[in-house]
């Protein structure tokens, strides 16, 4: 094809160099924005449509996984021309044409670079033996020499990656889904060390080592060894170490494409390009040259270049805005970047390494558990600025769209709530960006839940999967995909409409039928469930949903076969995290009661460790102020006094409150206390949607609340009166009667088939008032099944719960039992023995509470507040 000059009436001629995503987004918005008057041709050297490299993992493991983007009918209007096999390997800016390695030529009126990058390569000896992570040819390539190698040497392959990036760590995942045994290796001291600070970095490490992996950092390779074969055997460390290999693949970055802006020999440089690559655009993504555009990775705004797929959409539809005579302007990177590995929860975004000025960082962590949480705010606690999530990202979701914004709450809210509660509830203005990959805002999906301008009849929206089709959210990288559908979500109850009961965007089941069918299909794990019954890698909703079903089946240890990393905070340390760091210890007290002796205990206990002690409202002692490291030594001396855990920081029963009833009191007729010592030991350690509460008051006058519990027992001088569904909290709720005049035996058999059906068919975190309400037929259905067996499943629910009675183990006297259990109790992985001596408190009323930001500065500065140590 030869180059010609354009008659007036002619259309304009648009060539793109390239055909990756970023190629594909500007096309696919000239489409959206109309062609006519042009005309777009795009020249890529792969043989594919455009593809989704974010998502090369699947590909993988999977090679008839097809990643094609949009929808290929697009490529069918007449105005759009895509050339596979088309190399461009000069640009004439005199003759606005380029040229191709097959030696044809294109005249055009706009040109757009969208070359991207290539994998970069490891300038030792034998790195001609490895492979890279790129392009679906590269990934086909590892699927097949692991697949030829396991068959050739009979035995599992050692896939050793060199690069604990992004890529690097997806890759080194992809060949563990293949079977082989994946090595990591990393110049850096920490994994990811390009979006994680130190701290996080190594919570990452210990999260990636649990699963498996074999990690080498702080040293750079020096040689891929192999033998005369060729046949990769290992690789050479620069500290004169041997690492074992069968297969090396090479993931530390990526170089920018861009040899077509720069001159050959003799001939003048015309573009200028960044220190290290890539050529400089400005804030429209033009080149210097008028009429030469460059988007994507081999665009360098600000002296950078990035290989996220946020910003190169952005640039993309810049252009395509200019082109269509509009003022879009690049604001710069958005870097927020979400590993998506099975088990491993991490997040980045805005400032993370606080570089603003006076910036202030607020932490949490645990690297030994693999949990690191902090949030970059301005000085006065205000503003988000960015932050960084490793183990658990569920305030990812919510906080990601209001960078630069004033936060809702106070920050220390939002790591609280990755502790085991929820994140504040935030009303996302419409102008905040709910996904930035395709830069949507909370605005514009409300208008197309509420009318959508693309659809016909401008219809509402009431599906997730029609509302990302429409709007383009959650689309590619699919980390906003939770908050999009608890945005959908929030819209349709406004407008009464039925709102979808699917666990979340992997799961289509709702809890209930989730909990049906792992229950019958016997099933014991987190991937076996997924393979079976979800997609993708999970999320922070469906992970630990599935923890809580699989403990409230099997009683197993909840941090054993994988399990930890689907827990909240709470659950993994089996303590209730508070806002500075510590954690509190409550031994449970069943229905109050207490011996003089084992009141002297937990005295010794607070007294020895420097505990804060403070009756709770469940007439348990809760000892506050402990670390991390301190846990088992607290327990110890607890379970060897006779005491269990309270469960005070699961999902499960808390307390059962009671009176002191016929005992005591001169108005008790039923012995209440008794009572309530045989229902909390009957139901301790019982998993469910959301955390249980219980009373027992042995007279009308009620002393213990029992209505406000969601079990509430009322003793009357004919038996037992029992109340269900009652809570506390922001929507307070009294329990209702369910049946009166019980005696103990028929007491029980209702309160077990009430549990388990409760835990059945609830949704997640869906309290006993809130299922009740909402299950049709509301208290009188409730009724019907534990009352009346109206569904014939009552010895079913009875057995159920027996069997988790027989099988109960408390879970502090077991995790003392395993030295391997005890290893996830330490502040510092590779200083065992160190403890954590930062956190500090202040006397307050003759005991200590955690010391405000302002006390703490006066503790740098030399006030007289004390830091506490061992004992405070």
């Amino acid at each position: 094809m030869n180059a010609h000059t354009t008659s007036p009436n002619a259309p304009r001629r648009i060539v793109v160099a390239g055909g990756g995503p970023a190629a594909h987004r500007f096309a696919d918005a000239m489409h959206t924005r109309g062609l006519d008057g042009w005309q777009v041709t795009v020249l890529t050297e792969e043989a594919h449509l455009p593809y989704d490299r974010v998502a090369l993992s699947k590909a993988l493991t999977d090679m008839e996984y097809d990643l094609t983007l949009g929808e290929a009918a697009m490529w069918d209007h007449e105005a759009l021309d895509l050339r596979t096999g088309e190399r461009v390997v000069k640009i004439d800016p005199d003759a606005r044409t380029v040229e191709t390695a097959a030696g044809n030529t294109y005249g055009y009126d706009a040109l757009v670079v969208a070359t991207g990058s290539n994998a970069a390569r490891l300038p030792i000896p034998g790195a001609e033996h490895t492979h890279v992570y790129r392009t679906l040819e590269d990934v086909w390539a590892i699927n097949g020499a692991i697949t030829a190698l396991r068959e050739k040497l009979g035995r599992e392959v050692t896939a050793v990656t060199i690069g604990g990036g992004l890529l690097g760590l997806e890759a080194a995942a992809g060949t563990e889904q293949l079977g082989a045994t994946p090595v990591v290796i990393d110049g850096a001291n920490w994994l990811m060390a390009t979006q994680l600070d130190e701290g996080a970095g190594q919570a990452l490490g210990r999260l990636i080592k649990e699963k498996g992996f074999e990690i080498h950092g702080g040293v750079f390779p020096s040689e891929v060894l192999s033998d005369d074969d060729g046949q990769v055997t290992g690789v050479l460390m620069a500290d004169g170490r041997t690492i074992a290999a069968d297969i090396v693949i090479v993931a530390i970055g990526v170089r920018p494409r861009d040899e077509l802006f720069r001159a050959a020999d003799g001939e003048e440089q015309l573009f200028s390009l960044g220190p290290r690559g890539g050529v400089v655009i400005d804030e429209g993504c033009q080149t210097e040259i008028p009429g030469i555009y460059a988007i994507g990775e081999v665009a360098n705004f600000g002296g950078m270049c990035l290989g996220l797929v946020a910003p190169a959409n952005t640039m993309a539809e810049i252009v395509a805005d200019r082109l269509h005579g509009g003022q879009a302007t690049f604001p710069g990177f958005d870097t927020a970047t979400k590993l998506k590995l099975s088990g491993v929860d991490v997040a980045s975004f805005g400032d993370a390494f606080a570089e603003t000025e006076h910036a202030l960082e607020i932490v949490y962590a645990d690297p030994a558990r693999g949990v690191y949480q902090k949030i970059v705010t301005t000085d006065d606690a205000k503003t988000l600025l960015g932050g960084i999530f490793v183990g658990d990202a569920t305030p990812y979701m919510s906080l990601r769209p209001l960078l630069g914004r004033e936060l809702p709450a106070e920050p220390g809210a939002f790591l609280s709530a990755a502790g085991g509660g929820e994140a504040p509830e935030t009303e996302l203005p419409d102008d905040a960006i709910l996904c930035s990959c395709n830069n949507v805002a909370a605005g514009s999906i409300r208008d197309a839940i509420n009318g959508c301008g693309s659809c016909e009849g401008n219809a509402p929206v009431q599906d997730l999967g029609e509302l990302k089709s429409c709007s383009r959210a959650g689309t590619q990288c699919g980390s906003c995909v939770p908050m999009l559908k608890k945005l959908l979500e929030g819209e349709l109850k406004k407008s009464g409409v039925e709102v979808s009961k699917a666990l979340c965007e992997h799961i289509s089941l709702s809890r209930q039928e989730l909990f049906e069918t792992i229950r019958i299909l016997e099933l014991t794990s987190f991937e076996e469930i997924m393979a079976k019954y979800g997609t993708g890698a999970g999320c922070d909703i469906c992970k630990p949903t599935i923890a809580s079903i699989l403990a409230s089946q099997h009683s197993a240890y909840v941090l054993d076969a994988g399990r930890g990393t689907l827990q909240d905070t709470n659950d993994r340390a089996l303590a209730n995290m508070q806002k500075d760091g510590t954690y509190s210890v409550v031994p449970r007290i069943a229905g109050g009661e207490i011996t003089p002796d084992g009141l002297a205990v937990i005295a010794a206990v607070a007294k020895k460790y420097g505990l804060y002690t403070k009756i709770t409202g469940g007439q348990r002692i809760d000892m506050f102020g402990a670390r991390l490291e301190q846990l088992p030594e607290i327990w110890k001396e607890l379970v060897d006094a006779g005491f269990e855990s309270g469960q005070a920081y699961g999902k499960s029963l808390r307390t059962v409150k009671s009176c002191v009833g016929s005992t005591w009191c001169r108005y008790g007729v039923q012995d209440s206390v008794a009572m309530a010592i045989n229902l909390e030991l009957r139901y301790r350690g019982l998993r469910s949607p959301h955390k249980l509460k219980m009373g027992v008051s042995g007279c009308a006058r009620e002393c213990a609340e029992a209505r406000g519990k969601d079990v509430g027992v009322i003793a009357t001088a004919d038996g037992w009166n029992l109340y269900v569904g009652g809570n506390g909290g922001a929507t307070p709720a009294h329990a209702q009667l369910l049946a009166k005049d019980l005696d103990d035996d028929t007491l029980i058999k209702y309160i077990d088939r009430y549990f388990m059906y409760y835990i059945r068919t609830a949704d997640r975190l869906q309290r006993t008032a809130r299922w009740q309400e909402e299950l049709e037929g509301g208290l009188e259905h409730v009724r019907q099944v534990v009352v009346e067996d109206s569904l014939g499943i009552a010895d079913e629910l009875e057995a159920a719960m027996a069997k988790h009675i027989g099988t109960y183990r408390d879970e502090w006297a077991e995790t003392l039992k395993d030295p391997e259990r005890l290893r996830r109790f330490r502040s510092f992985v590779n200083a065992p023995d160190q403890k954590d001596d930062s956190i500090t408190f202040v006397p307050e009323r003759g005991q200590i509470r955690p010391a405000t930001n302002e006390e703490k500065g006066k503790v740098l500065i030399g006030a007289t507040i004390p830091v506490r140590g061992d004992a405070g």
